[in-house]
């Protein structure tokens, strides 16, 4: 009986981590999200390109609206500049090939030598395609 119980006691706290462990999923869009946030911080354009999927919409807390095209390329020519940038707080859920990942995104945004304290919040939509997490929307909203 002693075992029974020492069996059921094990049981109960592996399933206990099992459960608290991030799935695999939750981790590559974390990954991915990391990814992302480090080209736009070190404008790494290739990266952008990879992370971000043909039909993005991209909305700033501003109200402005860019498709990928105009949100690289605010990127490229510094228009959007960071001299930090990091998303805090961040939840993520998965749903098959789509993630919802909210996050706060706080950053010192740079216009010209001028450094900008940005703290917002973000909604990003992630998709799966060709095996590949892609930002395919996201928008930024003042708190």
């Amino acid at each position: 009986m002693k075992n029974v119980k020492l069996l059921v006691g094990f049981l109960c706290l592996f399933s206990g981590y099992v459960a608290a462990t991030p799935a695999s999923g939750d981790k590559d869009v974390a990954q991915a999200v990391d990814h992302l946030t480090q080209a736009m911080l070190h404008k790494n354009i290739s990266q952008l390109e990879a992370l971000t999927a043909q039909n993005l919409t991209y909305g700033h807390s501003s109200g402005k609206i860019q498709d990928k095209k105009a949100f690289i390329a605010d990127i490229e020519t510094g228009a959007s500049a960071f001299k930090t940038l990091e998303m805090q707080n961040q939840t993520i859920t998965v749903s098959g090939d789509v993630a919802l990942v909210r996050n706060h995104f706080s950053a010192q945004a740079l216009k010209g030598t001028e450094v900008i304290p940005t703290e917002i919040e973000n909604f990003q939509i992630w998709q799966k395609q060709k095996g590949k997490w892609l930002l395919v929307g996201r928008q930024a909203f003042k708190f």
